[in-house]
């Protein structure tokens, strides 16, 4: 599944055997769109409104940020002259964007929310609730993408969860329904899971061989109670670009700590860990970032107040346009 932030609408090449149905489940398309793909294409079907293999079809507005395709010959994208997009994964408060400027114009991003599917990753204890680590990483991993798409980035949501879109609720309610890429069921297997993405991204990454690319993989950590823990992020020791790009979002929560709470320091770091699966085995570089420590009290004000969850995506946004600038 593919996300364009300069796209709005799919041409895709109808393959043998392939019906209405099976062509926009295949796009992430809901089969609601039928009768708006018939109008968009009544021209070019065939009797009881069958597909002709090898032709185009205009597939209905709205495209997903995970819209799929198949290769690069078999599904063109069309630039839309429009300065909105529509995308559902964001859900119906937030599907609407808008593209503010062309600050990351020709960037690529692979994003993913840590854990997911049947893992929710660390658990802590807030008040009666409990707060998953795979369910705020998506919160925050989300609103990232929609502030990436505001500045023309090509964005690749590699883990989803299209009931969810971006929520404003302070408790988020656990569950098990996202999905990897091209919706493929998380498995239940650790190593696997990460085999997934990995797999996925580095698909990607050679689609787009030549573009000024980049991942980046957030979580949330679990250490003791009693420790609250600043933003930390990791790279590769051999990536320059990973570190560069650490460095600098790392520069951007520095400042805004400075400005917004003067009365604390920031001791969050960047230090390489080559171990970590994502960092070892993604062809793009890579920057893993730790949120917070979500069994601390004073952590978990970070996750759980929306506002908090969106200044984390806005802070990493403008880390990232700083990196592209001097890319």
């Amino acid at each position: 599944m593919q996300a364009f932030a300069q796209t709005t609408m799919l041409r895709v090449v109808a393959q043998q055997g392939d019906g209405i149905y099976t062509l926009l489940r295949r796009h992430g398309i809901s089969s609601s769109k039928l009768s708006d793909f018939i109008d968009l294409n009544k021209d070019n079907l065939g009797e009881n409104n069958s597909l002709y293999a090898g032709r185009t079809y205009i597939l209905p507005g709205k495209s997903d940020i995970a819209a799929s395709t198949t290769s690069v010959s078999s599904s063109k994208l069309i630039e839309a002259s429009s300065k909105v997009r529509h995308v559902p994964l964001f859900g119906e408060k937030y599907e609407r964007v808008e593209i503010l400027d062309q600050k990351l114009k020709g960037a690529v991003y692979y994003l993913v929310s840590g854990h997911g599917g049947p893992d929710p990753g660390a658990v802590g204890k807030y008040g009666p609730y409990d707060l998953a680590e795979d369910e705020y990483a998506y919160d925050v991993t989300i609103r990232l993408a929609r502030r990436l798409m505001e500045h023309g980035a090509v964005v690749y949501m590699i883990i989803q969860d299209k009931k969810d879109g971006i929520r404003d609720d302070n408790i988020l309610k656990m569950d098990r329904d996202e999905v990897n890429y091209n919706g493929q069921p998380i498995s239940r297997s650790q190593v696997q899971r990460l085999r997934q993405r990995v797999n996925s991204i580095n698909s990607l990454y050679a689609k787009h061989k030549g573009a000024y690319q980049r991942m980046l993989t957030l979580h949330i950590d679990s250490r003791s109670e009693r420790k609250n823990i600043d933003v930390f992020f990791y790279h590769h020791e051999n990536s320059a670009d990973g570190k560069k790009l650490a460095e600098t979002i790392h520069e951007t929560f520095n400042n805004k700590y400075n400005r917004h709470q003067p009365e604390r320091s920031y001791s969050g770091t960047v230090s390489h860990r080559s171990s970590l699966y994502v960092v070892k085995y993604s062809h793009p570089p890579t920057v893993f970032i730790e949120l917070g420590n979500i069994r601390n009290n004073l952590d978990q004000r970070r996750f759980v107040i929306p506002n908090n969850r969106q200044a984390l995506a806005n802070w990493i946004t403008e880390g990232i346009i700083a990196d592209y600038k001097t890319k």
